[in-house]
């Protein structure tokens, strides 16, 4: 992280590198070192690479659990000529998430109403620091709740997803997936099995 300083006086940090996602052991040990209302968050986020202001108005109710998927009615996605709001875009998740929503929902009695408990930016992004940092991640000031999405999006790349439901679940376009294209070979064998364990059936039969 590098702080700069704008023409009107003001300063802001910028990522030493803006790419950075997190290898499978090291997600494993940043997830471990979470209070508990962090790790739920990473949890979500890791297994939607939904970003965190979409995943923050998910309710209960827009959680499909029979059927594996979810409704993300507030995206960034572009609004269509007319329309006043970005399209919505529902997700799959794996079998073992929603295992986990369900134990979650219930567990805290949550109503179809609820939303999910999601931590806001900031005082995710605190948290995670402190995590990475505990963690001894190099440059662990750049990890942000972004940085699940990106690492979500390189790890369905290493198992071989195709683009075209690639781009759709991350909700970007050919050419930004492009951009932050990562060769599978990034991933060792073992580092794939491990990705698998973490986001579970996700796209399994994809998996080369």
């Amino acid at each position: 992280m590098t702080e700069t300083i704008r023409s009107n006086g003001r300063k802001y940090n910028t990522k030493e590198n803006r790419n950075r996602f997190f290898f499978p052991t090291e997600y494993i040990k940043v997830e471990n070192l979470l209070k508990q209302n962090q790790k739920h968050t990473a949890r979500v986020l890791i297994n939607t690479g939904a970003r965190i202001n979409e995943s923050r108005f998910v309710k209960v109710e827009d959680c499909d659990l029979i059927n594996k998927r979810i409704t993300l009615k507030k995206t960034k996605c572009k609004a269509k000529k007319g329309e006043t709001h970005g399209r919505v875009r529902i997700i799959p998740i794996s079998s073992q998430f929603a295992a986990y929503l369900k134990k979650y929902i219930k567990d805290n009695q949550l109503s179809q109403e609820s939303y999910l408990n999601i931590l806001s930016t900031p005082a995710f992004n605190i948290g995670l620091k402190k995590a990475c940092q505990k963690a001894e991640l190099k440059n662990y000031a750049d990890f942000s709740a972004h940085t699940f999405r990106k690492t979500l999006e390189c790890w369905l790349m290493a198992l071989g997803v195709d683009g075209l439901r690639l781009t759709a679940h991350i909700g970007h376009d050919i050419r930004t997936a492009a951009h932050h294209y990562v060769s599978p070979d990034v991933f060792t064998y073992e580092e794939r099995k491990d990705i698998r364990i973490i986001i579970g059936d996700l796209y399994g039969s994809s998996e080369k």
